[in-house]
């Protein structure tokens, strides 16, 4: 594999692994400290990347950094994509333990938001309910109140 196939082959990993997360490009390139532009160019394979930033980026998707860069032969994926020229094959190599982590930890993260959002919306219709039940005090007081201060 030549240098320039190489660093594409790095990216698309990059971007499936950013996807896999879920993380938008802004999000991947805020977690690394540089620009989306800058960001977009790793993953096209346009740039030399340094191995301090591959560092960042494995620790970033919590994977070992052999992992990043290793290709061998427990293919998981083939990504086909359309371009004017017709169809680009890319094989993606992750191991299947680690592709196995990555959606779970993902999946559970999700899960755990979603918790945390019902439980938040729980606490507020509770709050909504004990302020409807003021008010029904409130309410059904006042015309006790208004036969009074009629006599």
């Amino acid at each position: 594999m030549d240098e320039t196939e190489f660093k594409k082959q790095v990216g698309i990993k990059i971007r499936q692994l950013r996807a896999i997360k879920g993380w938008s490009r802004q999000q991947l390139a805020d977690k690394l400290d540089i620009s989306v532009a800058g960001y977009g160019g790793i993953e096209r394979g346009e740039v030399d990347i340094p191995i301090t930033r591959l560092a960042q980026i494995s620790e970033a998707f919590e994977i070992a950094l052999p992992d990043l860069l290793g290709w061998n032969e427990k293919i998981i994926f083939n990504i086909t994509q359309k371009d004017n020229h017709g169809y680009n094959s890319y094989h993606m190599s992750i191991p299947s333990n680690e592709m196995e982590k990555l959606v779970f930890k993902n999946e559970l993260e999700k899960t755990q938001l979603l918790l945390q959002e019902r439980d938040k919306e729980n606490e507020n219709l509770k709050q909504q309910i004990s302020q409807l039940q003021e008010i029904i005090t409130l309410l059904k007081q006042e015309p006790s109140n208004q036969v009074r201060s009629g006599n």
